[in-house]
């Protein structure tokens, strides 16, 4: 019997028995690709990685089993299991022949047989083994993917995970570091999706309200700050899945047109540039062609701010969440007065 028969004859209905893609939200994601395989040149590419299987409950993946040939040792994708899992940052792992299933907790090392699959729930419990009301709500909301069209790799999936674990765990900063080209808009995005649609904000992840009536009280106020426009505006143009009476795009002429700064809504894009102007205020409004961030910086604080800067018109945590792009070229710097603005 060959892997491909094994797996639908003895392994799949095994899944089944313990509940994948029975209970409600469990789901049996097969030959899940990981990577699309190394890029070597030419346009050639190396071997893809697929797992057999990643198991996933509540939008949350929390296994990898693979699978081999029925006369194949039980161990023999002990290896396999464990390299995907590690890839994807995936507690728990299992190989089977479809004569057995073989265990690997990742984290704690132990490994071993079991007598079938874990439920969804014993997996879930075993994963989470403590409660966190906000951790439940994150993972309530699927990832938006515009009808399978938008899909995330698989760092990008781990990234997410990792700063929603850190806010469920009530940390207030979080770094993300990636190279050009590998998503951080798109992680935003997810970021700022999970968090409107499970309704988290700062009164309530501060105060704890979330325990004693069961809901939020209100969807975040969320700032994405860049340094240049064509960061801001590629970040407006990204979120056009919210809706669009939450998206604001802060720029210098509405604010002047209007007499104050927007407040209405939930997503906003700006750069620390329009922040750092006000409508009396010789603050240069863009960064020229060829002037370094540093160099902006230098004529800021050449410039002498009369009256209050834009961004002092908002009350301090009236934005919930702040992500700020690039943060490397100025919001990180303690000694830039863009700084102000965080602080």
């Amino acid at each position: 019997m060959n892997e491909a028969e094994t797996r639908a004859e003895y392994i799949d209905p095994a899944l089944a028995a313990a509940g994948w893609g029975v209970v409600e939200g469990s789901w049996i994601r097969r030959k899940y690709s990981i990577t699309l395989g190394r890029l070597e040149g030419h346009g050639k590419r190396g071997k893809a990685l697929a797992a057999d299987y990643v198991l996933e409950y509540r939008n949350t993946n929390l296994a990898v089993v693979e699978a081999k040939a029925w006369d194949k040792p039980l161990t023999e994708g002990v290896g396999q299991a464990k390299d995907y899992a590690q890839k994807l940052a995936i507690r728990f792992s299992y190989a089977s022949n479809g004569q057995g299933v073989y265990a690997i907790d990742m984290h704690t090392g132990v490994e071993g047989e079991r007598s079938g699959f874990p439920s969804p729930d014993e997996l879930w419990n075993a994963t989470f083994a403590l409660q966190n009301a906000w951790r439940d709500r994150f993972a309530a909301v699927p990832f938006e993917d515009r009808g399978g069209y938008f899909q995330g790799r698989y760092y990008q999936d781990i990234a997410i995970d990792k700063v929603l674990a850190a806010i469920a765990e009530g940390k207030d900063r979080v770094l993300l570091t990636l190279a050009t080209g590998t998503g951080k808009t798109f992680i935003a995005f997810q970021l700022a999706w999970k968090l409107f649609h499970s309704r988290w904000n700062l009164n309530d992840w501060r105060f704890d309200q979330l325990s004693a009536n069961g809901q939020p009280s209100r969807r975040p106020r969320i700032l994405f700050l860049a340094d240049r426009n064509i960061l801001a505006d590629q970040g407006y143009n990204a979120f056009s899945a919210f809706p669009e009476d939450a998206l604001v795009r802060i720029a210098p002429d509405e604010i002047r047109k209007k007499g104050k700064v927007p407040k209405n809504g939930n997503i906003f894009f700006t750069i620390f540039q329009t922040f750092m102007s006000n409508g009396e205020s010789s603050l240069p409004r863009r960064r020229e062609p060829n002037q370094t961030v540093s160099a902006l910086d230098s004529r800021i604080r050449e410039n002498e701010v009369s009256g209050i800067p834009y961004f002092g018109e908002y009350p301090p945590d009236f934005f919930d969440f702040i992500v700020i792009d690039e943060c490397h070229r100025g919001g990180a710097n303690d000694e830039s007065n863009w700084r102000g603005i965080l602080d």
